[in-house]
């Protein structure tokens, strides 16, 4: 479903465009996504609001890094300095709100919630990577949560083009609204 309106006190939540997380992805792909997040967060900034930036991170030792049977465990090495520092085409701000998670979504065992509530958010806009993971679990989580949640459909990127297309075509149509960074930005007045 198309973009309807923005509520007056909505969130750009940006997933893990940080270089170490995009360090994955090829620059080709990356580049065309980073450049709407960094669109998105100017008018975010320009009409006062809240602007978050969403990082994994780890402890020193990697024991509260997620550990499943899926063969994805604690990381085997510390990683690179600056490796959650966010991409520097975000034009991080003093003002931006980050948040360090260390799975997938954004609201598991974070403060995210609480600062968007203590700051009368009602509605969030969401880009990111990965498309099919941290976009979307973030994105149910917050859908559960109660807010409006739209989706900058160039404002993301996953592994594989499959996965990115089906979460804008089949998954975020059944929590929000899917639309391009123009119409995000044309909606904000």
């Amino acid at each position: 479903m198309p973009l309807t309106s923005i509520d007056p006190r909505t969130a750009l939540v940006l997933i893990d465009l940080q270089r170490g997380i995009t360090a994955m992805l090829d620059a080709e792909t990356l580049a065309p996504p980073v450049t709407a997040a960094a669109e998105l967060a100017a008018a975010f900034r320009a009409a006062a609001l809240p602007v978050v930036l969403v990082r994994v991170g780890f402890s020193p030792d990697g024991a509260d890094a997620p550990r499943n049977r899926t063969g994805v465990s604690r990381p085997a090495a510390r990683p690179p300095a600056g490796w959650t520092e966010p991409l520097p085409e975000l034009n991080a701000q003093p003002s931006d709100l980050v948040v360090t998670k260390r799975q997938p979504g954004a609201f598991y065992g974070t403060d995210l919630d609480l600062q968007l509530r203590r700051r009368g958010v009602t509605g969030i806009v969401l880009g990111g990577f990965a498309t099919s993971l941290g976009v979307e679990s973030t994105a149910r989580a917050g859908y559960d949560h109660g807010y409006n949640v739209t989706f900058a459909s160039d404002a993301m990127a996953d592994f594989t083009p499959a996965a990115h297309l089906h979460s804008l075509t089949v998954t975020f149509p059944f929590f929000g609204e899917v639309d391009t960074t123009a119409a995000i930005i044309s909606a904000l007045g």
